[in-house]
């Protein structure tokens, strides 16, 4: 995990793949996931080549002052208040497994992931036109400002997913977040990207209206989705789109436990049916990896393991773009 005590998430994850970095490092086979509080433009510059690692970069960004109370006088100062460390490190417990599952599969076995944090993304007054896109911005207008950040820090590798980590609960163009094409896949593209995705996870949404283990899964719901393009995701079992990969299982009479790619899509169209709102994008229950059917269901956990299917699809693409 990133060092320093301060930067813990308050409370460890579940899920039988929850380990520490010195144990997923020494699991792995030596250095195959590495967690950074950042990186120098000196080594983002090394890292370009085709032997280089994969980067998932996070960014927090801005929290109110009066959000940050709900977490205690001590988070008042700090860029990456409670929720935003606990969204980070599951997004770095997510790439932990998907190596894991890998490597018991002889696979990926000289790739490496780096999951890191970025210096904190703010976006100046100058920067947001006088619309309504300065109020409630569109995910579109986001990660276009988001984008012109990047660019400004020379953070543009060709072989980076970032991730900003936004608190926005009020602003329903946004949602739970998202990502857009042509910088949706990371890697190299052939529409016009530059191979640098970038994503919103909007934990303002999820501390708000649901809680901190939907905050997690969805932080890594949408950090996934960059590594599950279209092709890969068809190439497994009959799924159409990736939410499709995840699972939904019944651990009580009343109770279906979700997993992170599925997490907003498991339940019912209605809100409140699993999380607070239902997501917009495209699935077909009957078509997911598992899903034991919502009827007579009034309790919804989250479990932060991914589903088999979910590490199969992200491995896959991990081969194809870049295990050379």
């Amino acid at each position: 995990m990133v060092s320093g005590l301060d930067d813990q998430p308050s409370d460890h994850t579940s899920g039988r793949w929850r380990v520490t970095r010195r144990e997923a490092l020494a699991a792995l086979g030596g250095a195959a996931l590495a967690s950074s509080s950042g990186a120098s433009k000196t080594t983002m510059a090394a890292d370009r080549g085709p032997d280089a690692p994969v980067h998932v970069r996070v960014y927090p960004g801005a929290v109110p002052f009066q959000a940050r109370l709900r977490y205690g006088l001590g988070e008042l100062r700090r860029d990456w208040p409670t929720p935003l460390r606990d969204a980070s490190a599951a997004i770095e417990g997510a790439f932990e497994q998907v190596l894991a599952y890998a490597r018991e599969r002889s696979r990926l076995e000289a790739l490496e992931v780096r999951v890191e944090r970025g210096a904190p993304i703010r976006f100046p007054p100058s920067a947001t036109p006088l619309s309504a896109d300065a109020v409630l911005p569109s995910l579109e207008a986001l990660l276009g400002r988001f984008r012109e950040q990047l660019r400004k820090r020379t953070a543009l590798t060709g072989r980076t997913c970032h991730v900003l980590l936004r608190w926005s609960p009020l602003n329903y163009r946004v949602g739970y977040g998202g990502t857009l094409a042509p910088n949706s896949v990371t890697g190299e593209t052939d529409d016009g990207g530059s191979g640098d995705a970038q994503t919103v996870a909007n934990v303002g949404a999820t501390e708000v209206w649901d809680s901190r283990a939907v905050t997690r899964n969805m932080a890594i719901h949408e950090t996934i989705h960059t590594f599950l393009p279209h092709d890969i995701v068809e190439s497994i079992g009959e799924a159409y789109c990736d939410h499709e990969l995840g699972t939904a299982v019944r651990t009580g009479e009343n109770t279906l436990e979700i997993s992170p790619i599925a997490t907003a899509y498991a339940g019912p169209d209605r809100i409140g049916g699993g999380t607070r709102f239902h997501g917009t994008g495209c699935c077909e229950k009957s078509r997911f990896s598992r899903h034991d059917g919502t009827d007579g269901i009034e309790n919804w956990t989250y479990t932060t393991e991914l589903s088999d299917t979910t590490c199969e699809g992200v491995t896959r693409f991990l081969e194809w773009r870049f295990d050379s």
